[in-house]
């Protein structure tokens, strides 16, 4: 399948849960440093190449994005100037950011949206906090604060309304009941800055995380003195993990050693494929829920790829 260029640097991608030839693209200019961001939707077509249906410029970057799982035209960024920006793709340019959530006082680095309650939303930042969000209100329900450093990534759980997890430079990972006063439980995960997390679709009790340190670890809630597995193999820091949707046991990360990998926590030989596609940091991967095996990754080489898992990302 053709690439995507995108004009700016690849922070994020993710597809959509209702239409399995759309996704989101979120980019930021001059690698997120300083600069302007531009949100992408993009269609893919069987037969031509990926066309770009939709363009929202931010004067900052945009590190994050994340689709409702109640509105199909509905979009949730998170924005280097601290702010949560919803558009949405039935209005025109004109009317959009519909809502612009100015309350995180670094940058937000982080957002995802409820599965379960489809009403709600998190955002974690750089001001050490997470927010949750409900799609009526103009302020947060609720802030978090716990964490002693940056909280690079926040993702509820996907069966549990009220349950998420974060990750954080200060090499911790936490579990949270928005029903309770505080965490539930903290993950000394990593001797390192722990950059992404994310829940098994299959098993609510399973978690992974990755970090600076390279390395992926899948951990049980349940018993989390160790890890259930290490996944080693990536070269440098670990950007983003992801559960399959569709194989319990099946991971996907990206690196800054600019590579895309698929895992196996449960076999021994857990390196199932890896992917070399990007010439820069790959920063953002995702896995379609409608097709099974449909993979697509992002990076600072302002590339977007889509590929079916066992074939070559840069085949036409």
């Amino acid at each position: 399948m053709p690439a995507f260029k995108t004009p700016f640097n690849g922070y994020a991608v993710k597809f959509s849960p209702f239409y399995e030839q759309r996704l989101a693209v979120a980019t930021s200019q001059n690698f997120g440093i300083l600069g302007n961001g531009r949100l992408h939707v993009i269609d893919l077509s069987p037969a031509g190449p990926i066309a770009e249906i939709a363009a929202f410029d931010t004067a900052d970057g945009v590190y994050d994005v994340s689709w409702s799982e109640s509105h199909d035209s509905l979009l949730i960024a998170a924005v280097a100037d601290g702010s949560v920006k919803l558009y949405d793709l039935s209005l025109p340019p004109t009317s959009n950011p519909v809502r612009s959530l100015s309350e995180h006082t670094r940058e937000t680095h982080s957002v995802d949206y409820n599965a379960v309650r489809r009403d709600s939303f998190i955002s974690s930042s750089w001001d050490d906090t997470i927010k949750l969000w409900t799609i009526d209100r103009p302020t947060s329900v609720r802030t978090f604060k716990e964490h002693a450093y940056c909280v690079y990534s926040a993702a509820w759980n996907p069966r549990h309304a009220d349950v998420f997890a974060s990750a954080s430079g200060d090499c911790t990972a936490r579990i949270w009941d928005v029903r309770e006063p505080g965490s539930t439980m903290i993950l000394p995960a990593h001797e390192f800055e722990i950059l992404s997390c994310d829940w098994n679709k299959y098993d609510d009790a399973i978690i992974a995380t990755s970090s600076v340190d390279k390395s992926i670890k899948v951990w049980d809630v349940r018993n989390y003195r160790i890890p259930v597995a290490v996944l080693n193999g990536h070269g440098y820091a670990v950007r983003k993990v992801k559960f399959s949707p569709h194989r319990a046991s099946v991971i996907v990360s990206c690196s800054y050693d600019m590579t895309v990998c698929m895992w196996d926590y449960m076999v021994e030989d857990s390196l199932i494929g890896r992917y070399d596609h990007h010439s820069e940091f790959a920063v953002g991967v995702d896995m379609s829920v409608l097709v099974e095996g449909l993979l697509a990754s992002t990076g600072w080489d302002e590339l977007v790829y889509v590929w079916q898992h066992g074939t070559d990302p840069k085949a036409p």
